[in-house]
């Protein structure tokens, strides 16, 4: 009796077994003043914002409610059309550069190569460079230097500034984006080949594969996940360009190199088109964001063949 006695008692102050534990006071307070900087610094501002594309407001000054008339002039605005334009080319042909130079680059250092570390080191300095910085430094080298290269080549489309020409211009910024971005997807190329055992290649060698044929049918499908990643993330980058725009053609020339994010911020902040610019950002922000779940899908299904 006493044996069952205390049996029964124990069962009756055992917790049971699927209640969930409390939650520990300090943890709350630690997420706390996180969850209130994220709440005032972003969630308020982007609901703020939100409701100002249903209004009139120029950034200062009286408003009133317009409804759905800015996203309506959004699709009928010719300046508007040409910034995504010009923004979707230049990430496509930056994106597709940046990653092939990338991948290059990270066979080569991953290959045994005399003072690998060295070149590691040299390869990552132009992404911790100030992109300001690096976009004036080519800005000169652009205006100055090329032209005086060009002129002695006899390359009329060279003898000038590529910053002046409005054909070309475009190239020049890609030029300077994919140079200082390249080294950070090199980096994640130079992880993903780190994780590719050595003795498939080893066997490759033995059935008399080729570089090519070890590259195309071992190397590239078993770093897949690591080309997905940075094709979204170099991807996502370049559609936000700003930096370099604004240190070397400021849009120019004429409204050939102008941005979705550079034209949101000079018409919206300096222009008093904050509110049509605000709808602007919304519609831009959704196709950043649907591109990029596109793109993650994309690549986990390749992963699965």
């Amino acid at each position: 009796m006493t044996t069952s006695t205390t049996t029964a008692a124990r069962a009756r102050t055992a917790p049971a077994p699927n209640k969930p534990k409390p939650i520990d006071r300090a943890f709350v307070w630690m997420i706390v003043p996180a969850a209130l900087v994220f709440t005032v610094l972003l969630t308020i501002p982007l609901l703020t914002g939100f409701f100002y594309t249903f209004t009139s407001y120029h950034g200062y000054g009286e408003w009133h409610l317009v409804g759905l008339t800015n996203y309506k002039n959004l699709f009928q605005d010719d300046i508007i059309w040409g910034s995504y334009l010009f923004t979707f080319k230049y990430a496509i042909v930056a994106s597709v550069l940046t990653n092939v130079i990338a991948l290059g680059l990270a066979l080569l250092l991953n290959s045994k190569l005399k003072a690998q570390s060295l070149f590691r080191g040299v390869f990552f300095v132009p992404y911790i460079l100030p992109v300001l910085v690096v976009s004036y430094i080519f800005s000169y080298l652009f205006t100055n230097n090329l032209p005086q290269i060009g002129q002695a080549l006899g390359w009329e489309w060279l003898s000038t500034s590529l910053l002046a020409n409005e054909d070309l211009a475009w190239l020049a910024i890609v030029v300077v984006g994919v140079w200082q971005t390249v080294a950070y997807n090199t980096i994640i190329y130079l992880a993903g080949l780190q994780t590719v055992p050595e003795e498939i290649y080893e066997a490759s060698a033995l059935d008399g594969a080729g570089p090519a044929r070890r590259f195309w049918s071992m190397t590239l499908p078993l770093i897949i996940p690591y080309l997905g990643i940075n094709m979204v993330l170099s991807f996502k980058g370049f559609l936000g360009v700003f930096d370099q725009i604004v240190a070397l053609t400021s849009g120019g020339p004429g409204t050939a190199t102008q941005s979705i994010s550079y034209l949101i911020f000079k018409n919206g902040f300096q222009g008093g088109e904050y509110a049509y610019q605000t709808a602007n950002g919304i519609i831009y922000f959704l196709i950043v964001v649907l591109l990029s779940f596109a793109q993650l899908r994309f690549t986990q299904s390749q992963e699965r063949v």
